[in-house]
């Protein structure tokens, strides 16, 4: 509050301060409609509180500019959002990707499979013993002989055999065979699967699957084995306990002739029997042999 006193003309009014803002300084407050100071301490504070606390009104309206301003303010733009990926083409792509992948990748391991060689491919089979390695001595005699010849294993799977080969053309006997015509058939690339007679029948047809109609395979069954199951190629030999076992065609297939030790000499061609029975049958020599 300031208290003016009279001294003449030339006096000037002595202030005495109050600890308040003098009149030119920042008005106390606005009211809410006009921007009125609130009750002030001088005219001239009157005045200055309502023009400045009317242009802070007026400068505060949204949309308008000040003194000196251009005019309203521009209108802000919206803003489009994303609605985020369309994942169904995406994952129809990778789809189609993994499955080109796999397609290639299987045909290019069938190619290496088939460049690879039927040696190997039987070095594969889990199981089979390879007498060509572990043996040769026992399978490197090809002489033809009349009469029972003993072997050392059994079935045998090389060695010294009869002039006459059991026919193999994908055929299945329903009794043993002899060793010495059945060995000449594997020297022509035969496969020949053996089974033990108390096979149940279910088990003996579907070995059977495996042979018949395909050539140079033949089946019998065989008595004195030490497995279920036997199938051999000349050298080469595999023993299984169960008819489903993948193992047995896949000895079929891969060895097949093969392992023929007279390549380009047919099942179907010669001097061959279709007997059961394991008594060797003498016949006479013939081409091929």
């Amino acid at each position: 509050m300031s208290i003016s006193t009279q001294g003449g003309d030339n006096s000037r009014p002595s202030v005495v301060s109050t600890g308040k803002p003098s009149a030119g300084g920042k008005p106390k407050a606005a009211n809410k409609a006009g921007g009125r100071p609130a009750t002030g301490t001088s005219t001239s504070g009157k005045t200055g509180g309502a023009k400045a606390g009317a242009g802070a009104a007026k400068a505060g309206r949204p949309g308008t500019a000040g003194k000196g301003g251009k005019g309203p303010r521009k209108a802000v733009k919206a803003v489009k959002v994303s609605q985020g990926r369309s994942w169904g083409p995406i994952a129809l792509m990778v789809a189609v990707g993994v499955l080109a992948t796999g397609i290639i990748g299987y045909g290019a391991w069938a190619v290496s499979q088939e460049a690879r060689s039927w040696q190997d491919r039987a070095s594969d089979i889990a199981g089979l013993v390879n007498y060509r390695e572990t043996d040769p001595e026992s399978i490197s005699n090809q002489e033809h002989r009349s009469g029972k010849i003993e072997y050392p294993h059994s079935p045998p799977v090389g060695g010294p055999h009869n002039n006459t080969w059991q026919r193999c053309l994908g055929d299945v006997y329903d009794a043993p065979i002899a060793n010495e015509h059945a060995l000449h058939s594997l020297e022509h690339g035969a496969v020949w699967l053996t089974y033990r007679p108390d096979l149940p029948a279910a088990d003996v047809e579907q070995l059977a699957s495996v042979i018949r109609g395909n050539d140079f395979m033949l089946m019998s069954p065989y008595e004195g084995l030490d497995r279920p199951i036997s199938i051999q190629a000349w050298g080469y030999q595999l023993k299984v306990d169960n008819a489903d076992d993948p193992r047995i065609k896949e000895f079929a297939t891969v060895l097949a002739q093969n392992a023929s030790m007279e390549p380009g000499v047919p099942c179907s061609s010669g001097n061959y029997t279709t007997g059961t029975g394991t008594e060797p049958r003498e016949m006479q020599p013939s081409m091929g042999g």
